[in-house]
């Protein structure tokens, strides 16, 4: 409906998907048949260890996204804010979710999950490439806070 993929769009989330199938290559805070939940590969600097969770089957943005996915998605999202708030000792949470240029830049739905500080100032922070082994502390950290968490869909 409202796509904007190039033809022939190499998706990065559905590499990651793929690649998380056959050796776990990225660390991993969640992951079922449906959806998975990980730490971005970007941050800005005030808010280290920011989530994506993101439906494993490839669907551009929001006009895309069946209903169904959609609940299993954001109750994923809601269980990650829910860890962080115990893992990072955060303020608060924002959810992020883009549709389209200028917002969306990766043509595969995805919801942000940011820890939020006091005086953080979000929306005017620049963003840095993070390490493997940067995103494997965080996820270790939102996996224990999630515990047994399932979804109820």
């Amino acid at each position: 409906m409202y796509n904007h993929a190039p033809e022939g769009y190499a998706c990065p989330c559905c590499y990651l998907v793929r690649q998380a199938e056959g050796n776990g290559l990225e660390p991993m805070v969640y992951r079922d048949d449906v959806m998975t939940a990980f730490i971005s590969l970007h941050r800005c600097p005030d808010h280290p260890g920011h989530a994506l969770v993101i439906p494993n089957e490839h669907h551009e943005n929001i006009y895309d996204l069946p209903l169904d996915l959609a609940t299993r998605i954001h109750e994923c999202a809601r269980a990650v804010a829910l860890a962080m708030k115990k893992a990072y000792s955060c303020d608060g949470v924002s959810i992020v979710q883009n549709n389209e240029p200028p917002g969306q830049d990766v043509w595969h739905y995805h919801v942000h999950v940011y820890p939020r500080y006091q005086g953080d100032n979000l929306y005017a922070g620049r963003r840095e490439t993070t390490t493997t082994e940067e995103r494997a502390a965080f996820a270790g950290q939102l996996s224990a806070g999630l515990g047994d968490w399932t979804p109820s869909a």
